[in-house]
């Protein structure tokens, strides 16, 4: 048992260096782009499934945050919140970098979660047109300035990410300190979720065995891409984490990872449950993120696509 810790704890830290270094950049990101890609998303209206998709796949810290919290206040559409929680992967593209040697999965991932988010996006937005349209009516008197003078959109920018950490740039002034504090933060948190993942899978295949944890994920495959969706659901940085991490172990497959993923909305989701004053209408956003994914990640099973 004290090797399989060692070895897990060998391997965690050998991703610490990579792991800080695409924090700092996404970090840089936030500051020099955060907030134009947020109004666009804004202004974006009929568009804005097919712009919250592309915005959502880039790594940034507490996007899904924003744009719920824009969709509780009615400034974006359904299908443009449900785009987006189905394109960000919170932190499997940091994971994934970690590990050169897998690198080259980023871009398939990226690619087959964006078209799904635009796809869903606008389908959405077709099936619930009537609000679709209300919301869209709303941002034009909000971009025109007819908006009612009751309604007060700044707490948008008032919503906390993870770590504590305040995704809009809008609120502070480039600061060095803050732009290397919080990655090393992030990136030790990321580290022991890591190494307990690492711990517990070692553990799994040390007590069991390595050709019974084999045919164990062989005999459940048409059930990973549930269990995974049910995983991403979980509103912490976590659930991507492990996700990626069983995905890169090769415990689950392509279709698993990608159900699991979509489904991974991050603190977004607690954003939704707290701020929507229509708790069964947040309750639908969430099942409804759970189906697609869940479907999307049947499909790729069934196809037999894997990577």
């Amino acid at each position: 048992m004290f090797e399989i810790i060692i070895d897990a704890l060998k391997d965690s830290l050998m991703m610490v260096p990579l792991l800080l270094i695409v924090y700092i950049g996404i970090e840089l990101i936030e500051y020099k782009w955060g907030n134009k890609i947020r109004s666009s998303i804004q202004k974006a209206g009929k568009a804005g499934p097919g712009v919250g998709a592309i915005g959502g796949s880039l790594p940034q810290c507490g996007f899904s945050v924003i744009v719920t919290a824009l969709y509780t206040q009615r400034l974006v559409t359904i299908g443009t919140l449900l785009a987006v929680y189905l394109s960000t992967s919170d932190e499997a593209i940091p994971v994934i970098l970690s590990h050169p040697d897998k690198a080259h999965l980023i871009i398939p991932i990226i690619l087959t979660k964006i078209f799904i988010a635009i796809t869903a996006g606008y389908v959405i937005d077709f099936a619930f047109r009537k609000n679709s349209k209300k919301t869209l009516l709303h941002i034009e008197a909000y971009k025109t300035g007819k908006d009612k003078q009751s309604h007060n959109h700044s707490e948008v920018n008032d919503k906390t990410a993870c770590c504590g950490h305040k995704p809009s740039a809008n609120l502070v002034k480039f600061n060095p300190k803050e732009v290397f504090l919080h990655p090393l933060i992030h990136t030790v948190k990321i580290f022991l979720f890591i190494f307990l993942i690492s711990v517990a899978i070692n553990s799994i295949i040390f007590v069991i065995g390595e050709k019974a944890f084999n045919d164990m994920l062989a005999n459940n495959l048409a059930i990973q891409p549930v269990l995974a969706a049910l995983v991403g659901l979980i509103p912490n940085c976590a659930s991507s984490v492990v996700i990626t991490e069983l995905y890169l172990k090769g415990s689950i497959t392509y279709g698993a990872v990608i159900a699991g993923l979509s489904a991974s909305g991050g603190l977004g989701i607690l954003v939704l449950l707290k701020e929507d004053k229509n708790r069964k209408e947040a309750l639908k956003i969430i099942g409804l993120l759970f189906g697609i994914s869940v479907l999307i990640g049947l499909v790729i099973q069934f196809v037999g696509l894997n990577l």
